[in-house]
């Protein structure tokens, strides 16, 4: 009897178009008078382990909150969604949040979308050998700059997933540019199942972002191993403090990493200098009802939210 050989991934990975390179971007922020490095550079594979852990933590209430709402609205939101989609997960990370949706959905096509290559290969394998008869890709490209899917991907009834309180990570014109590019590759059957984190008390949002372990802080720190592999530059993590504020006024937590005395970095393009108590800026996570572009797109779809109404599932 012929063995069919097991399935394997498909696996693409899609570069920026010419001009703006990682490099640039990242020396740009850093020489920024208000330097900055984009969150999407946290998930190299140890920063994407040490998000694993952070959603572990106690003082981390989205995705107990979040996985809440799919427990007890399955039906629900399977009504609205229906099965045999196309799959479509953005920030695919370990792909579990979308795994636990396969029973209930039963896509065709399951499409992981993230920018790191390694962990997602990894991630991938694993998840074929558990499910051998879905159709698996995974593509690697940032897709907070672009978004392009591959001509193996299924045109009909495709469905993005996109969790967590990721969408809070844009500001506010960049969320209504990125959703609209969802909407245009959604066709005219598509839908989008979106994770809205909610305006809470400011100790709880703080605490959600500075735990007691300091996981988070290992995190927001790593983010600096990661720019020193990708530029050749010499950051000590040991020589930054992690800072996590709750700001009001514009609906957001925001993450830094602030120096602890006089440090000069070594760049590509020459030294820079950080004076005691600089701050670079790694992290906005806007919350909503205050943040407009979920608001205004939440109106057009059904939500849930959990009992302790921290969090929302929507589908639009």
């Amino acid at each position: 009897m012929d063995m069919q050989p097991p399935r394997r991934p498909l696996f693409f990975e899609i570069a920026l178009p010419s001009g703006d390179t990682e490099h640039e971007e990242l020396l740009r922020g850093l020489r920024a008078p208000q330097a900055s490095i984009a969150p999407k550079y946290f998930y190299d594979v140890l920063g994407s382990r040490l998000f694993e852990a952070i959603c572990e933590l106690p003082e981390y209430y989205l995705p107990g909150a979040e996985r809440e709402i799919f427990e007890t609205r399955a039906a629900e939101i399977a009504e609205a969604v229906g099965p045999g989609c196309t799959l479509i997960d953005l920030g695919a990370g370990n792909c579990e949040k979308a795994e636990r949706l396969f029973d209930l959905l039963q896509p065709t096509q399951y499409v992981a979308v993230d920018i790191s290559s390694a962990f997602l290969r990894l991630s991938l394998e694993r998840l074929q050998l558990r499910h051998p008869q879905l159709e698996i890709v995974g593509v690697v490209q940032d897709f907070s700059r672009q978004l392009v899917l591959p001509a193996v991907i299924r045109e009909s009834r495709r469905l993005f997933f996109y969790p967590g309180s990721s969408i809070g990570n844009f500001s506010p014109d960049e969320a209504r540019e990125f959703l609209s590019r969802i909407q245009v590759l959604s066709g005219s059957d598509g839908k989008l199942i979106l994770g809205v984190d909610l305006v809470k008390d400011r100790p709880v949002l703080e605490a959600a972002y500075d735990d007691a372990l300091g996981v988070t802080a290992a995190f927001n720190r790593n983010i600096l191993n990661n720019v020193n592999r990708i530029l050749g530059s010499d950051f000590d993590v040991r020589q930054w403090n992690h800072v996590a504020r709750f700001n009001a006024h514009q609906s957001r937590v925001e993450l830094f990493l602030e120096a602890e005395r006089k440090i000069s970095a070594s760049l590509p393009d020459g030294p820079r200098v950080f004076h005691a108590g600089e701050r670079i800026h790694t992290e906005n996570s806007y919350k909503a009802p205050r943040y407009a572009p979920l608001t205004m797109f939440a109106q057009s779809g059904i939500s849930w939210f959990d009992s302790a109404n921290r969090f929302a599932v929507t589908v639009l």
